[in-house]
């Protein structure tokens, strides 16, 4: 896979997955647009910047339909149009309905849900204009059967749908639009759990076929084939990231037919 010289702009750049996105793309010589709403963005920028990666950080809470088009804005003006958007920004505040609250759903699904669109919304018509286009977002395995985090998993089931009405939409365009659902990641964001309980992602490994859970960089190397070439015919595909925990439920299959093994 080439994207030597490609715009490809990352949200939620400076998170475990993001970081991974980032140098994964300018690894393959792609001109990167880093996105993040954390300061973090900026620090990490510069230390890729170091290794010889183009790069340009922006912050912005994709939240902010105003916040993400001052952020693109930055981006294309010292990149050029972007080609590649990869909507990787997301965030989960609360694990179950009872903690809530009318204002932590609003803030999930807008930072989730209306977050991928507004940024989307921010490229789709110099894709077009520029004759196509990939569109790659991460949604996740919540968004596909009930795992907790109840607003996080409507706002990711939300993705989807509006993955495959962009595909439909401007396919005709040359614009490609696809979406990765990542199961459990090995990432930061669950280093509070790993604080409360240090053997949480081992855990975790038996409800997974491949026995183990998620890497950052699987989930970039997938993210980048959608983005690529060699994908020209894929448009609204869905696709798990998961080690095999949306293939079935591997524990009860255990238990009930593989005894032998």
């Amino acid at each position: 896979m080439d994207f030597k010289g490609k715009v490809v702009v990352i949200t939620g750049a400076a998170g475990g997955i993001g970081q991974a996105l980032t140098r994964h793309f300018a690894s393959m010589g792609a001109k990167i647009g880093a996105i993040d709403r954390s300061e973090k963005v900026m620090a990490f920028a510069k230390d890729l910047a170091r290794e010889r990666a183009m790069i340009e950080p922006a912050i912005a809470d994709i939240g902010d339909e105003a916040a993400v088009a001052k952020a693109f804005k930055t981006v294309t003006d010292a990149l050029g149009p972007v080609e590649v958007l990869v909507n990787n920004a997301g965030v989960s505040r609360a694990s179950n309905l009872k903690k809530t609250t009318g204002d932590i759903f609003r803030k999930d699904v807008e930072d989730n849900l209306n977050g991928t669109y507004y940024c989307s919304a921010a490229v789709l018509a110099g894709m077009q204009a520029k004759g196509g286009g990939a569109i790659v977002n991460i949604s996740s395995v919540n968004g596909l059967a009930g795992y907790g985090d109840p607003a996080y998993s409507a706002a990711k089931a939300g993705i989807i749908n509006l993955t495959r009405s962009m595909a439909m939409e401007y396919g005709r365009f040359g614009i490609r639009v696809n979406v990765i659902c990542p199961g459990t990641v090995r990432t930061p964001v669950w280093q509070h759990r790993v604080d409360r309980e240090p053997a949480i992602l081992d855990k975790l490994t038996q409800w997974y076929p491949l026995g183990r859970v998620v890497e950052p960089i699987d989930v970039a190397r997938a993210v980048a084939f959608l983005a690529s070439d060699d994908a020209s015919a894929i448009t609204g595909a869905v696709l798990p990231v998961d080690c095999g925990l949306t293939a079935g439920n591997i524990v009860m299959t255990r238990e009930l037919t593989l005894e032998e093994f």
